[in-house]
């Protein structure tokens, strides 16, 4: 019997903008991820340039954060990462409940049993991902996708443990300062909305009114 979540699953897609702000890939590094044909959405059309032109299923998008952390944070290369992307997107659902990744020397072992692995002969630790967590995480933050209220937008917040207790524009997980920078590098608004598709024009027009030596 198919549960509710699995049948939203099922029918529901992900614009271009939702998929950066689920899995913290910016909008650029999407585009350029399906340019190369290393990971093309599920839903394509074939002139990009048209609207909803890349539409991703929620599959793509536990795929998407596996590969960024297994990019971005352990280093894992591109042509690697070729192979664990087919295995992924292969995955079922029970295998996505029940499947564990780990990584040794920026090399990825598919393996069923839980608990942490070392290897005899180097002694080096294997890192754990456990893919129903990412599965979890992945369902949470779509259910709080249309979450930032009204209130939020223009407004800074700051709390222990999110973006290590950084000012984030209220209601996201986005550093304020993140967006300094673009505005120091000479960005428009419309290109820093580009690749923060959550925030609206009002949160960037704050972060130039506190100026750029504000904390």
């Amino acid at each position: 019997m198919i549960s509710p979540m699995e049948k939203r699953e099922v029918i529901q897609g992900f614009s271009l903008e939702n998929a950066s702000q689920l899995t913290g890939l910016s909008v650029g590094q999407l585009r350029y991820w399906d340019r190369s044909g290393f990971f093309i959405p599920s839903v394509v059309q074939e002139n990009r340039r048209l609207a909803n032109s890349r539409i991703y299923t929620f599959r793509d998008l536990l795929a998407l954060q596996v590969l960024k952390s297994l990019r971005m944070d352990l280093g894992v290369s591109l042509q690697h990462l070729r192979e664990v992307k087919d295995r992924l997107c292969l995955m079922s659902d029970n295998e996505w409940n029940e499947r564990r990744l780990f990584v040794l020397n920026r090399r990825v072992v598919f393996d069923d049993a839980a608990g942490q692995r070392q290897e005899v002969v180097s002694g080096q630790f294997v890192f754990d991902i456990p893919l129903a967590v990412v599965r979890r995480n992945m369902q949470d933050a779509v259910e709080h996708l249309s979450r930032r209220h009204q209130g939020q937008i223009g407004h800074s917040d700051q709390s222990r443990g999110v973006a290590h207790n950084r000012k984030v524009f209220a209601g996201t997980r986005i550093p304020i300062d993140a967006v300094r920078a673009f505005i120091e590098e000479g960005y428009s608004d419309r290109q820093i909305l580009d690749e923060y598709p959550v925030l609206k024009p009002s949160d960037i027009r704050m972060v130039r009114q506190l100026g750029p030596q504000a904390a």
